[in-house]
């Protein structure tokens, strides 16, 4: 069997040889490529941003959800939303809001809440702040006041 060469180049094209490529003396070496670290980097510290995010807003979740259960918060909207007064300037039904700003401290037989939410009806919306001492014959309000955004402060406490 007999083998044969390829043709020559015509003139005018180029045929890069054949195997390894070495630089010329005093030639700058080729840039080494990235290993990948700083792109490992920035993907897990942006995995621990959005976790640590993630657990702060449960969190901020978790405190909201345990003061709208407590008895202070339930109490003090039903007797805010069943106020004549409050029904007029807000109308019906009134709904409760989202946010409750305010704490509920609770030891053994004693206890203080002070709290502050919104509450909105077709009309307007209001916020209501209550404050509260727990003793052995329950909580006692100390102030029960709704602030409509129009017209001026309604105490639920007195008629």
């Amino acid at each position: 069997m007999t083998v044969t060469p390829p043709p020559p180049p015509s003139s005018g094209s180029f045929t890069p040889p054949q195997g390894s490529y070495t630089a010329p003396a005093g030639a700058a070496p080729p840039p080494a490529k990235s290993s990948g670290c700083w792109k490992a980097l920035f993907i897990g510290c942006g995995i621990i941003i959005v976790l640590g995010i993630g657990a702060m807003a449960a969190f901020v979740l978790l405190v909201v959800n345990v003061a709208k259960r407590s008895d202070v918060y339930r109490e003090a909207f039903a007797r805010a939303s069943s106020d004549p007064r409050v029904i007029e300037r807000l109308g019906t039904p009134i709904e409760k809001g989202w946010w409750v700003i305010g704490s509920v401290h609770f030891d053994n037989s004693d206890g203080e809440a002070n709290l502050d939410f919104p509450i909105s009806g077709p009309k307007t919306s209001a916020r209501v702040h209550a404050a509260a001492t727990y003793d052995s014959n329950g909580w006692k309000y100390t102030t029960l006041i709704v602030r409509p955004d129009v017209g001026g402060e309604i105490d639920v406490l007195r008629p």
